[in-house]
């Protein structure tokens, strides 16, 4: 028989269960978190708990004789005993909201204590205070506790010369130490528990903040675009209603010319709308599925300057576009700035400069970039901001750009954009 396969020997007896060590160091873990819980919602509950059982003890160690015996050796009333016992009990009510008092309190009692030469020991109750004043106040509160505890100590030692005074002092102001210590300790950890805590919950706030900023800065983002969008797009509308509604009786032909380009431009509309709204859908479309749904393209850019005057130009205003320099690797973002505030400006002036206003659109690609609007309309008088002017401010200012816009001293309106060359990203997200 090989030795995988040898009997198990009777004599040797099975291993018992044991359990297992991090189950148990878990299970003692939550039970005493429990228990702080409690005590931090009932902090009175443990206190009169323990004041109970320590008069209890006193009581029934009195019924039993044995105070009628010290105070036989002592030749102190048995009453005594019993107020200073009471003493040490009751004021244990405060140890946490006034644990220096309560300390006074005891050094008294033990003062009577050791005058009269009874043997009450009742060291750990005080033991018990000091613990609870180094774990809740200041630190400079513990250079009495040491007086307190060693003047009865010295004086019983002197009056009656039980023992001697380093046998009797010394012990006890060590074992206080030792016991402040601890509590130092175990404060030490609380507050930095409690300083993880609060971060978590700083960062918890900060995080949602930022959530919300975020959410704010995207829903600007989509109300510009909307504008710029649907402003622009209606008012060339309406400008080719206006002008194929004129010419419906003259010049037909011009009349349905209007018409094409009223669908063409409601379509193109519709088209950038569906667009912005897709990507605030979780998944895009499925083309596969869905031939018609418009597909993610690129923002317009400055190359696209030209169809949009020639868009403005068919619904009725004479528009010019002047080009110089070049513009190289211009970012998208920084493109699609440029194109909205141009289609902004030449959407007031159809708006607002009348019926026989002209504009010039002049882009210059030097220092980055400069674009001047100017039209020949009637001078409009200065009104508070609308959104369309608002939002080029803000994308201008997302480039750290400078935007000017006032009327011009012949007459018109006039809007200047300079963009210096971009060092980095702006914070807008110029996904389409």
């Amino acid at each position: 028989m090989t030795d995988t396969e040898r009997a198990p020997n009777p004599l040797t007896p099975e291993p018992t269960w044991a359990p297992d060590a991090p189950a148990l160091t878990r299970f003692v873990q939550h039970r005493i978190n429990r228990l702080r819980a409690f005590d931090g919602r009932h902090p009175a509950v443990w206190d009169l708990l323990l004041t109970a059982l320590c008069v209890l003890i006193a009581v029934t160690d009195f019924a039993g004789g044995g105070w009628r015996t010290i105070a036989a050796s002592t030749h102190a009333p048995t009453a005594l005993l019993l107020c200073v016992t009471l003493t040490f009990c009751v004021p244990l009510l405060w140890r946490r909201s006034h644990p220096l008092t309560v300390l006074t309190v005891m050094a008294v009692a033990s003062l009577v204590n050791s005058w009269t030469g009874a043997i009450l020991q009742y060291s750990l109750l005080q033991l018990l205070v000091v613990y609870n004043l180094a774990l809740r106040r200041p630190l400079k509160q513990l250079a009495p506790v040491f007086v307190l505890l060693a003047v009865p100590l010295t004086i019983g030692a002197i009056r009656y010369h039980q023992v001697s005074w380093d046998q009797q002092v010394v012990p006890t102001l060590w074992t206080a130490a030792m016991t402040a210590l601890v509590a130092l300790a175990v404060r030490t950890r609380r507050d930095y528990t409690d300083s993880l805590k609060e971060r978590a919950r700083q960062l918890e706030v900060e995080r949602d903040q930022q959530a919300q900023l975020a959410a704010a800065a995207e829903r600007a983002r989509i109300a510009r675009e909307m504008h710029d969008i649907i402003g622009h797009n209606l008012s060339v509308i309406t400008g080719l209603a206006d002008g194929g509604a004129y010419a419906a009786g003259k010049n037909p032909q011009r009349a349905v010319q209007a018409l094409d380009a009223i669908g063409t431009t409601s379509r193109t509309a519709l088209t950038e709308l569906r667009r912005l709204l897709d990507v605030l859908r979780e998944t895009p479309p499925d083309v596969d599925k869905h031939p018609r749904a418009p597909t993610l393209a690129p923002q317009p850019g400055l190359s696209d300057l030209q169809s949009l005057v020639d868009r403005v130009r068919a619904a009725g205003l004479p528009t010019r576009l002047t080009v110089t320099g070049d513009p190289g690797t211009t970012p998208a973002g920084l493109q699609l700035t440029v194109y909205r505030i141009v289609q902004e400006a030449l959407t007031n002036t159809l708006k607002h400069a009348g019926p026989q206003a002209t504009a010039h659109v002049r882009v210059s690609y030097d220092n980055g970039v400069t674009v001047t609007t100017t039209d020949t309309g009637t001078t409009r008088h200065p009104t508070p901001e609308g959104r369309g002017l608002t939002g080029m401010r803000e994308r201008t200012d997302l480039y750290d750009g400078t935007l000017e816009s006032g009327p011009l001293p012949r007459g018109g309106w006039r809007i200047h954009l300079h963009i210096p060359e971009p060092t980095g990203l702006p914070q807008e997200d110029t996904a389409p």
